[in-house]
């Protein structure tokens, strides 16, 4: 017996049904309603953190190795938190959830940050290239997968820009989730360096 794509799809929804990952709705992995609770917090300057126009870095705030800005999907409150939660810990809904979300980033992104895009298009992309935060292995392997780079895949394509799994983390640090700020600084301390991958990206 013969499925077109369509039928099959109809049938996966009918026997897994899609369910919002804020509320338990439904119909969707993030419904409408859900999507226009994300509250965007005030955008500010990465350096001062004095509020900035699209989150930029502050024209006497730029450093050469600095960042040009800094922006946020949103405050990290329900339903933002309950579907970051279910993208780093549920394997059998990050797949289908990931691109939900990226498309969701873009929209917002679009809307809090357009210069970004104004950049990309100016340079058609040149210079630009994605890099996910990558996991220590040992939490890559029991996960079984890394959120980040599903994401940055994802929008790297949807962007058409270059992707590139440029950092490498060389130290096991304990999860950020219950430290405060100072001691979340202090974690990631000398947890990163340039990847092997990222030296042979950039000579090309």
């Amino acid at each position: 017996m013969y499925y077109d794509l369509s039928t099959m799809n109809f049938l996966l929804d009918l026997l897994f049904p899609k369910k919002c990952v804020g509320c338990g709705k439904f119909d969707s992995y993030f419904c409408k309603t859900c999507v226009a609770n994300l509250l965007q917090g005030e955008l500010v300057c990465p350096k001062c953190e004095r509020s900035a126009i699209g989150g930029a870095t502050h024209p006497f705030c730029k450093r050469r190795f600095g960042l040009d800005g800094l922006w946020s999907l949103g405050i990290y409150q329900d339903p933002l938190r309950r579907a970051i939660q279910k993208l780093k810990y549920q394997p059998s809904l990050v797949r289908e959830f990931a691109p939900v979300l990226v498309d969701i980033m873009l929209e917002y992104w679009a809307k809090y940050q357009p210069f970004v895009f104004d950049q990309i298009k100016k340079g058609h992309g040149h210079g630009w290239v994605v890099v996910p935060v990558p996991l220590h292995w040992w939490r890559e392997n029991d996960r079984g997968f890394n959120q980040s780079a599903l994401i940055g895949k994802l929008l790297s394509k949807k962007l058409g820009l270059d992707y590139c799994e440029g950092l490498k983390r060389i130290r096991f640090t304990k999860s950020q989730a219950k430290l405060k700020e100072k001691q979340r600084r202090q974690n990631i301390r000398n947890a990163f360096e340039i990847s092997a991958d990222y030296e042979l990206y950039s000579t090309h």
